[in-house]
C-alpha cells in the first residue's frame, strides 16, 4: 500500500467519520458564535472576558475528553487529556511570541481579536495538514517515531540552552522578505489587512498595500507552523491516533488563545516557564525509548499526564514565586 493510497486515508478518517463530522461541527459552531454574535463588533478584550472565554473553551475541551473517554475507553480519554494537557503547554509558548508580534507591530487593543481570529483559522487547516501527513507516515513507516523522538530531544535541550534568548521580530526573515519584495503601509488602517492608496511610482493611480495588521498575521502563522512543528511531534509520541492527536490540539489551541488578553499582561511573570515546557519536550521524546528499555509497549498514559502535569505546574510556581517581589514593586512604582 502507497504512502498517499486513498484507503489509507480512508482508514484513518473512515473508522470515526461521524465523530470527525461532530467535532467539526462543533469548532465551526465555537467559531460562529464568537465572531458573528460575541464579537461582531471591534472592541478591547479585557483579561476578565478572556479568562472567562478560555475557560469556556477548556471546558468544552475537557467535556469532549469525557466524552472519548466514555465512548472510545479510559486508554483513549487518557491519551486525549495527556495530548490536550501538552499542547496547551507548549502553546503557552506561542502565546508569548504572539504577544511580542503583536507588540512590534503595535496593533491596537481594538483589533487584536480579528488578528487572532484569523489566526485560528490558519491554525486548523494547517494542523489537519500536518497531522494528517503524519498520520499517513506513522502508519507507513513506524519507525518514524524513533525519528520524532529524537527530533524532540534535539529540540528540548536547544530549548534550554536558549532559553533566555529573546525571539527577534524586526530580523525575521519574513518580514525582511515581505518589506523588501511587497508594499506595505507603515501605519494601521483600521481593521483592514490591505488598502489602496494612491502608487507614488505611478502618478493618478492606486497600489494595493498591505498594513501592518496583515504582516502581523502573517508572522502569527508562521510562528503557528514553527510551533507545531514541536507540538505535533510530541502528541505522536503520546498517540499515533489522528482523531484524538487533532481534536486535542485544536481544543486545546483555541482554549489558550482566548487566553491570550490575559496572559499577554502577564508575560513577564512566566520567566521560569520555558525550562519547564523544555522539559517536557524532552521527557516526551524521551518516552519512546524508555519504554524500548522496560520492555513495554508505551508509558502508562496516566504516568505520562502526571509528570507532565508535575513539570509544568512546577515551572509555573516557580516562576510567579520568583518574580512576585519584582510584580510587587512595578504595582507601587
Amino acid at each position: 500500500m502507497g504512502l498517499f493510497d486513498p484507503l489509507l486515508f480512508g482508514s484513518l478518517l473512515g473508522k470515526l467519520g461521524w465523530m470527525w463530522l461532530a467535532f467539526i461541527a462543533i469548532v465551526a459552531a465555537l467559531l460562529v458564535l464568537d465572531l458573528g454574535v460575541l464579537h461582531k463588533e471591534n472592541r478591547e478584550i479585557g483579561a476578565r472576558e478572556s479568562l472567562a472565554l478560555s475557560a469556556g473553551y477548556i471546558g468544552l475541551g475537557l467535556a469532549f475528553g469525557g466524552w472519548v473517554w466514555w465512548y472510545l475507553g479510559p486508554q483513549a480519554g487518557m491519551e486525549y487529556l495527556t495530548g490536550f494537557v501538552v499542547e496547551e503547554a507548549l502553546a503557552m509558548d506561542n502565546v508569548f511570541v504572539t504577544a511580542m508580534i503583536v507588540a512590534f507591530f503595535v496593533v491596537p487593543r481594538l483589533y487584536q481579536h480579528r488578528v487572532l481570529f484569523w489566526g485560528i483559522l490558519g491554525v486548523i487547516v494547517l494542523r489537519a495538514t500536518m497531522i494528517g501527513l503524519g498520520a499517513a507516515i506513522v502508519s507507513e513507516f513506524s519507525w518514524v517515531l524513533y525519528v520524532f523522538a529524537v527530533f524532540l530531544i534535539t529540540t528540548g535541550v536547544k530549548m534550554l540552552v536558549f532559553a533566555e534568548q529573546e525571539y527577534d521580530v524586526g530580523n525575521n526573515p519574513l518580514l525582511r522578505f515581505m518589506k523588501r519584495r511587497c508594499n506595505a503601509t507603515e501605519e494601521h488602517h483600521g481593521e483592514s489587512f490591505f488598502v489602496r492608496l494612491p502608487d507614488p511610482a505611478r502618478p493618478g493611480r492606486t497600489a494595493r498595500l498591505m498594513t501592518p495588521l496583515f504582516l502581523a498575521l502573517a508572522l502569527i502563522e508562521i510562528a503557528d507552523v514553527i510551533f507545531a512543528v514541536d507540538s505535533v511531534p510530541a502528541i505522536f509520541a503520546i498517540t499515533t491516533d489522528p482523531f484524538i492527536v487533532y481534536t486535542s490540539n485544536i481544543f486545546a489551541i483555541l482554549g489558550l488563545r482566548a487566553l491570550y488578553f490575559a496572559l499577554a499582561a502577564m508575560v513577564h511573570r512566566f520567566r521560569y516557564l520555558k525550562y519547564a515546557l523544555a522539559s517536557v519536550v524532552i521527557f516526551i521524546g524521551s518516552k519512546v525509548f524508555l519504554a524500548d528499555l522496560l520492555g513495554i509497549d508505551k508509558v502508562p498514559p496516566a504516568l505520562s499526564l502526571g509528570i507532565t502535569f508535575g513539570i509544568l505546574a512546577a515551572g509555573v510556581v516557580l516562576s510567579l514565586l520568583r518574580t512576585r517581589k519584582g510584580e510587587a514593586a512595578r504595582r507601587t512604582a
